[in-house]
């Protein structure tokens, strides 16, 4: 597998995000070579809280597939998951989690908390973290640069 072509492809989500005034974070679902499933964060447009790139990535391949379980998938996503997403990811069982950036506030795979390899549940993923760390953190940085100016912040 490719992880940067497939990581570029979630950036790309990153990047409608970022145009869309929302927190850019871009995810795509790919099994056997073919995306089934791609998301950007819409959490602002759709006022809900739930509606995170990996979330809606999972809706979408669940739909493609008409079944819940997303084993022997592989999700792409350019900031490490949120507890909330981490959770979702074991729930669908999906075989194979990557992401770019970490996130050190608020990460449920490893960085602060670790939901997708806890022994307590039934499925554990071991994540690949790092594809394009650089460009995945740097759009991220630039938006909440863009949103502290217009706040009138630094």
């Amino acid at each position: 597998m490719d992880h940067d072509y497939w990581m570029n492809l979630a950036f790309r989500e990153a990047e409608r995000a970022f145009e869309a005034n929302e927190v850019p974070v871009g995810a795509i679902i790919v099994q056997e070579d073919r995306i089934i499933g791609r998301g950007s964060n819409q959490v602002e447009q759709l006022q809900d809280p739930t509606a995170h790139a990996e979330m809606i990535a999972m809706t979408a391949a669940a739909n493609t597939l008409g079944s819940k379980w997303l084993e022997n998938c592989t999700l792409y996503v350019t900031l490490e998951p949120c507890t909330m997403c981490a959770g979702a990811i074991v729930l669908a069982r999906i075989s194979h989690l990557v992401y770019g950036a970490s996130d050190l506030k608020a990460g449920g795979c490893g960085s602060v908390f670790d939901i997708v390899n806890a022994p307590a549940l039934n499925h554990r993923i071991v994540p690949t973290a790092g594809i394009m760390a650089p460009q995945c953190s740097s759009i991220l940085q630039e938006f909440f640069s863009r949103r502290r100016k217009k706040a009138g912040g630094n």
